[in-house]
């Protein structure tokens, strides 16, 4: 009959046989390898190794490795997480709470019958959820630099590690890979980027990193405008830039200062304004918006002119004439609100008499034209008057003479600051 001790170090010794590369089972001839089981449990969770027995079995013990954790209901472990759950005539059971990574390798259950030593397997596989454990910090870059963002992750089988841009546009793939370069970034790229780790155990690991891309300003918005005398007048200037710009107003060469001369400047984010409480004759005239950031400047010009209305129209040689409003700037010249690829603007010679009539003088013509859609530029636009006629259905309508052609739209209109003259 075996002493405990020494059958405890025979069977420690018999289970050594048994890890991997050693294809030998004692108490068997055969030299196939006794079956291995599988059992796998999430980091954290608990861990149930089981061993079938009969009534034959004599002892019994459960090993990790060579590492002897419980000989029948006595434990050798020291491991306070490692208990057995059953020990009966038909099972032999220990529980692994709280499992971790270095819990994970082969388990040995060793029985003794009839004087013959016996051993099953089981092989203890620990998943880890994905964890992201380094990624880069938010970062702040001038456009056309290069950049390298990180996002290194752990878990057990090993994460898929993804990279992607969260743009104004939604999300956009980026790449499949721990490090993401971007060479000669663009102001487009800036934003968010977000890494996610994935390997199918639990949710995915999501983390961002913010990328700011400073680029110097450019002026996205900047109109002329309308304003009658004695009207509020407003000229707005809006630039694009990072870091914001900072907005100054010209007149000339002179800068306008905050509440000087009936003017006001208010600058907010993106967009600055220049409003006129009561415009005079001395305001109107060209304008420079100046944005300026530590990367650079820019500059456009807005005209602020004399607002008039339409009071009649004629046909040129080209398409249907177009209704868009027109006004009229200091210059005379006509300033068309639709757009189109070439332009050409004149100013009728003379004056017309009330309802047709020859005489006193009520009012000038101004013309403006565009070629829309037009390649070829079209021949000048010339307006005349023929103070002579004196009839017509309305002021103006057979005395007014255009001359040119490749015009898809001519409106003509009269300027009311004349019909005070005598």
């Amino acid at each position: 009959m075996y002493h405990p001790a020494c059958w405890i170090v025979f069977t420690a010794t018999t289970a050594l046989l048994f890890i991997p590369g050693i294809p030998t089972r004692a108490g068997e001839r055969a030299t196939a390898p006794p079956k291995l089981d599988r059992h796998t449990s999430r980091q954290g969770q608990q861990a149930l190794l089981r061993c079938t027995v009969d009534d034959r079995v004599t002892r019994v013990a459960w090993l990790n490795r060579s590492t002897i954790l419980y000989a029948g209901n006595d434990k050798w472990s020291i491991d306070n997480r490692v208990v057995i759950l059953s020990n009966t005539k038909t099972q032999y059971s220990i529980k692994i709470h709280n499992v971790d990574v270095y819990d994970e390798g082969p388990y040995t259950c060793s029985v003794q019958t009839d004087n013959h030593p016996k051993t099953s397997r089981v092989h203890l596989i620990v998943q880890v959820p994905p964890q992201i454990v380094n990624i880069s910090s938010d970062i702040t870059v001038n456009e056309g630099s290069s950049v390298t963002l990180m996002c290194l992750a752990f878990g057990r089988p090993e994460p898929t590690v993804t990279w992607r841009h969260l743009s104004g546009k939604g999300q956009g793939f980026v790449s499949e890979d721990e490090y993401l370069e971007i060479t000669g970034i663009t102001r487009e790229q800036s934003g968010e980027y977000e890494c996610s780790a994935v390997n199918d155990v639990a949710v995915p690991d999501v983390r961002k990193v913010k990328v700011t891309v400073n680029y110097p300003p450019y002026i996205s918005n900047a109109k002329n405008t309308g304003a009658s005398v004695g009207q509020k007048g407003i000229l707005q200037c809006e630039a694009s830039a990072v870091p914001v710009a900072e907005f100054q107003w010209f007149k000339e060469d002179t800068r306008l200062a905050n509440g000087l001369e009936g003017v006001r400047i208010e600058s907010k984010g993106r967009l600055s304004t220049l409003t006129f409480f009561n415009v005079s004759e001395k305001d109107y005239g060209n304008y420079t918006c100046v944005a300026t950031n530590k990367l650079g400047n820019t500059n456009a010009s807005i005209i602020l002119y004399v607002h008039v209305h339409k009071i009649g129209a004629a046909r040129s040689h080209g398409e249907d004439v177009s209704e868009d409003e027109i006004d009229i700037a200091p210059s005379g010249h006509a300033q068309p609100g639709g757009g189109g690829q070439q332009a050409r603007r004149s100013r009728a010679h003379g004056c017309l008499g009330e309802r047709g009539r020859a005489g006193k003088c009520a009012a000038i013509w101004l013309c403006g034209a565009e070629a829309v859609g037009r390649e070829e530029a079209p021949g000048e636009l010339q307006a005349s008057l023929e103070p002579g006629l004196r009839r017509g259905p309305a002021p103006g309508e057979h005395a007014l003479r255009l001359h040119g052609a490749g015009f898809s739209w001519v409106l003509c209109w009269q300027d009311y600051r004349q019909l005070q003259g005598g």
